[in-house]
């Protein structure tokens, strides 16, 4: 699994390097459950630079750590998503809740 995490000024970031799909979401979600549990972030950032590809079970795992992020009183975003995942979380609706930032935006923002 190739999902690397930092923090710094409690924002927490996840740069995914790998499609997101049903073989790979499972392993992503508890890791990423773990760190929000672990550190408690006031925001956390899911880095799209790497994903070219993303299914259904992909838009589960950022819909589920919306409702985790939230229960935690903390801020779910997404940065650098390419306009072929983008498209995909327009048509799910994703967008709706969950913002697409700039990359200078992570820390500072």
């Amino acid at each position: 699994m190739n999902v690397k995490h930092f923090i710094e000024d409690k924002v927490l970031v996840f740069e995914i390097t790998e499609e997101l799909d049903h073989h790979i979401s499972e392993i992503i979600r508890r890791r990423i459950d773990y760190e929000i549990q672990r550190f408690m972030p006031k925001r956390v950032i899911l880095d799209f630079n790497r994903v070219v590809f993303m299914d259904s079970a992909g838009v589960g795992l950022v819909i589920g750590r919306y409702k985790t992020a939230c229960s935690y009183g903390t801020k779910l975003e997404m940065v650098n998503v390419s306009p072929k995942i983008r498209r995909v979380f327009e048509m799910a609706g994703i967008l709706k809740i969950i913002p697409i930032i700039q990359d200078e935006k992570i820390v500072n923002g």
